[in-house]
C-alpha cells in the first residue's frame, strides 16, 4: 500500500473518535506486539516497518495540531520517509484534484506540470551560493589585503562517491515528491494561497533515499561528508560597502551540481578619525588659536597608510584661519579601483581657545587688545544694566524650572516631550 494511502487509525487500532488516552494506550499495546526485539530474526525487517508505522501514527494522532492536518489532508502532508513530524505541507495537485474533480493539477486548463517550476521542474544545475558578510577595516580599503581562512563544507562523499548508500543498494523512490524531488505546496499571500515549489523535505530534493541498513557507513546517507579548507580572499584597494568577493565554486557540494560560490558582502567599520563619501575622506583637524592667527607647519593627521599629512600654514602673509573652515587636499583621499587615480582629502578646522589654565599677565592681555581685531560698534539701549552671570552654565537645565510643570530643553533627536499635567 501506498505511503499516503496508509489509515494511522488502522494502524493503531482505533476509529477517529478516539481520545488522546485512547491512542496512548493503542500506541503502547502495538509498540510491544510488533518490537523487533521480539520476533524471530528472519521477522525481524518486518516488524521493524511495522513498529516504525506505529510510531509515526502516534506521533501524529496524539498531537492535536498534526491530527487535525492529517485528517484534512492525509499523509500527503508530512513526511514520506517513515520519519515523524511534518514535511513541506499540503501537496497542491492533491488539493486542485479535490477542487475540481480529478483534474490531476488543472491539466484541462494546460497543466499545471507544464508551467516553469511545475511538479516535474528540473534540479537546479548549481548548489546553493553562501552569502555572507565581511566587516572590513578602512585601513584594509586604502591598502588592500590578503586574507586566509580555514572553512568547514560539505564535499560528495569519498566512499560511496555521493550515493548515499551501500554499493549493491538500490535507493527507494521517495513517495512524498514521487520521486521527483520537489514538491508544490500552498502557501498564504495575503488573502489567497499561492502555488510554489520547495525541496522535498523527505529525500532533501534527490527524489529517493535509502533506508537505514542501506545508508552509507561514512555519511550516513546524507550523500556529503564535512571537510576543512584554507581559502584565501583578496580586498582590493578602494573597495567600498556593499561590494562582493566571490569564491567562485566553493560553497557546500550536492550531488550532481555544480557547487555554487561563497559571497562575502564587504561591510565597512566605522573608523575614529576619518568617514569616507565614495572615493574622499574627510577628517578634523585641531589647530590652537595662536595657530589659526600667526600660522604653523606640522602634521595634523595620520594617513590611513601610516603617513603623516603636513600642512603648512599661511600660504599667504597675513592669512588666518577660521572655525569651520575646509582645507582640501588633492589626491590624498580613497584608491580608486582599477585606477591609478585617488580622491580627494578634506581637513576641517577646529579652533581650540584656551582652557581654563591659560593665566595670561595684564600686559599680555593689553597686548592682545592692541594685536586682536577691535569688537563691533556696541549695542546702544536707553537703559544698562550690569548684571552677574555663571561661567559654568549647562544647556541641559534650559527650561528645566518651568513653573507651569513644562519639560527642560531637549535636543531634536530625541523625539517628541510629553506633556505634564498643570498644578491646579
Amino acid at each position: 500500500m501506498s505511503k499516503a494511502n496508509v489509515d494511522l487509525y488502522e494502524v493503531l487500532g482505533i476509529d477517529k473518535s478516539a481520545s488522546k488516552d485512547d491512542v496512548r494506550k493503542a500506541y503502547r499495546k502495538a509498540a510491544l506486539a510488533n518490537h523487533p526485539d521480539k520476533v524471530p530474526e528472519a521477522e525481524r525487517e518486518d516488524a521493524e516497518t511495522r513498529f516504525k508505522a506505529v510510531q509515526e501514527a502516534y506521533d501524529i494522532l496524539y498531537d492535536d495540531e498534526k491530527r487535525e492536518i492529517y485528517d484534512t489532508h492525509g499523509m500527503s502532508a508530512f513526511n514520506g520517509s517513515g520519519e515523524p513530524g511534518m514535511g513541506a505541507g499540503p501537496d497542491l495537485d492533491d488539493i486542485l484534484a479535490q477542487m475540481f474533480g480529478g483534474m490531476g493539477g488543472m491539466g484541462g486548463m494546460g497543466g499545471m506540470g507544464g508551467m516553469p517550476g511545475g511538479p516535474h521542474a528540473r534540479k537546479p544545475r548549481k548548489s546553493p551560493d553562501e552569502e555572507q558578510k565581511y566587516e572590513v577595516r578602512l585601513e584594509d580599503l586604502y591598502k588592500g589585503k590578503t586574507v586566509k581562512f580555514a572553512s568547514t563544507k560539505n564535499v560528495i562523499c569519498s566512499h560511496c562517491q555521493g550515493k548515499g548508500g551501500k554499493e549493491r543498494a538500490t535507493a527507494r523512490k521517495c513517495s512524498t515528491c514521487d520521486g521527483e524531488g520537489y514538491k508544490q505546496i500552498l502557501r498564504p499571500m495575503g488573502q489567497f494561497l499561492s502555488p510554489a515549489m520547495v525541496p522535498c523535505p523527505t529525500c532533501n530534493g534527490a527524489g529517493d533515499y535509502f533506508v537505514d541498513k542501506d545508508k552509507c557507513k561514512k555519511c550516513k546517507g546524507k550523500k556529503t561528508t564535512e571537510a576543512k579548507k584554507m581559502l584565501e580572499i583578496y580586498i582590493p584597494r578602494g573597495a567600498r560597502e556593499g561590494d562582493k568577493i566571490i569564491l567562485e565554486g566553493e560553497a557546500d557540494q550536492v550531488p550532481g551540481q555544480e557547487p555554487g560560490d561563497i559571497v562575502f558582502h564587504i561591510v565597512e567599520e566605522e573608523h575614529e578619525t576619518f568617514r569616507r563619501a565614495a572615493a574622499d575622506l574627510t577628517a578634523t583637524i585641531d589647530v590652537t588659536l595662536a595657530e589659526a592667527l600667526t600660522g604653523f607647519s606640522r602634521v595634523v593627521v595620520k594617513h590611513l597608510d601610516g603617513r603623516g599629512i603636513e600642512i603648512q600654514h599661511p600660504k599667504t602673509p597675513g592669512e588666518v584661519l577660521y572655525p569651520g573652515q575646509v582645507l582640501k587636499v588633492p589626491g590624498e583621499g580613497m584608491p580608486i579601483k582599477r585606477s591609478d587615480a585617488r580622491g580627494d582629502l578634506y581637513l576641517v578646522v577646529n579652533i581650540k581657545f584656551p582652557d581654563g589654565k591659560w593665566k595670561p599677565s595684564p600686559a599680555v592681555l593689553e597686548q592682545l587688545k592692541e594685536l586682536l581685531p577691535k569688537p563691533e560698534p556696541p549695542i546702544q539701549a536707553d537703559t544698562v544694566d550690569e548684571v552677574e552671570f555663571d561661567p559654568k552654565g549647562n544647556l541641559d537645565d534650559f527650561g528645566a524650572h518651568d513653573p507651569e510643570g513644562g519639560s527642560a530643553w531637549e535636543d531634536e533627536d530625541e523625539g517628541e516631550t510629553t506633556a505634564q499635567c498643570a498644578t491646579q
